[in-house]
């Protein structure tokens, strides 16, 4: 099974990085750029099928890894 898991910093969190990112893209001439927020991106393979047990495991990883629940908030999907 996979897990695809999308991980952000939460709205109310300041973003350096991603107001940087925004800094250069409006000085590349991209002045539409409103606003950036920088995330992760991961893909994990489980092995299971237990589609319960992989909800289970992936919130888990997220909680005590992937993310830091503190600044940011996390997502995933499973697929298979």
């Amino acid at each position: 099974m996979k897990a695809t898991v999308y991980v952000t910093i939460k709205q109310n969190v300041l973003d350096p990085q991603g107001t940087a990112v925004q800094g250069a893209l409006h000085s590349m001439g991209f002045a539409e750029v409103d606003k950036v927020r920088i995330g992760k991106y991961l893909e994990l393979t489980l092995d299971t099928t237990d589609r319960a047990e992989a909800e289970e495991r992936v919130r888990a990883m997220c909680e005590k890894l992937l993310a830091n629940t503190v600044v940011e908030d996390y997502r995933f999907e499973l697929e298979g």
